[in-house]
């Protein structure tokens, strides 16, 4: 929808300017609270374009250039990579592998803690929304390594990747942060609802909930 990606972009550009000098403070405290980058990149699933054929998009996820040896893995959606504030230690999935964070998270730092209460460590997913990998509102992204394995267990989980992720959405501003298969099932609902039935009403209320749920610390995108 062409309206809808010009309201993305228009508030993506207020948002940051709005926000730069809140970029530079957070980024300050981020650097003085642990080692490591200030931001945090991420590979993503985006948007499956290829509605027709219904075919997961095989992706390139690393090479080894001494024998060119190339793992590949299926993504269902073009790939793309996500910007937010680091809010966990540096290396923290180095020895666990890709887990669902959780509430207590040892491996989450002193400022990432704060910065996840106030949702913060999204801000930089603007850049995402400009670039046009995401919009404000739609279902949020999830890794490859999580996309693969819940397309396998779920039943019409990838139908969630026909339209952009989003900033956030129908199933944030409804339910709480996935914690097992079946809040994932739950949050589905209202995601396919949102990819149905999605229109420039719906996109206004969502984003106008999100803020309001932001501002009263009811919300964790």
């Amino acid at each position: 929808m062409l309206l809808k990606r010009s309201c993305d972009i228009l508030f993506a550009i207020i948002g940051l300017i709005l926000s730069s000098v809140l970029f530079l403070i957070l980024s300050i405290l981020i650097k003085l609270d642990s080692k490591g980058p200030i931001f945090y990149m991420q590979m993503r699933v985006g948007q499956n374009r290829r509605r027709k054929e219904r075919r997961a998009i095989t992706t390139t996820i690393s090479e080894d250039r001494r024998n060119g040896d190339r793992r590949k893995l299926d993504s269902y959606g073009k790939p793309f990579v996500i910007y937010k504030f680091r809010t966990m230690s540096k290396d923290a999935e180095k020895k666990c592998g890709p887990v669902w964070a959780s509430d207590n998270d040892p491996r989450i730092t002193p400022i990432g803690q704060i910065l996840r209460y106030t949702n913060l460590d999204e801000l930089p997913q603007l850049i995402n929304i400009l670039k046009g990998d995401m919009s404000f509102v739609g279902p949020r992204p999830e890794r490859p390594y999580f996309v693969s394995q819940l397309a396998n267990q779920i039943p019409g989980y990838t139908n969630r990747l026909n339209i952009k992720p989003g900033l956030t959405g129908l199933a944030q501003v409804k339910t709480s942060c996935d914690y097992s298969l079946e809040s994932v099932r739950n949050k589905l609902n209202y995601d396919l609802e949102y990819c149905n039935n999605g229109n420039l009403l719906s996109y206004f209320k969502i984003m106008f909930i999100t803020l309001f749920k932001i501002i009263m610390g009811k919300i964790n995108i």
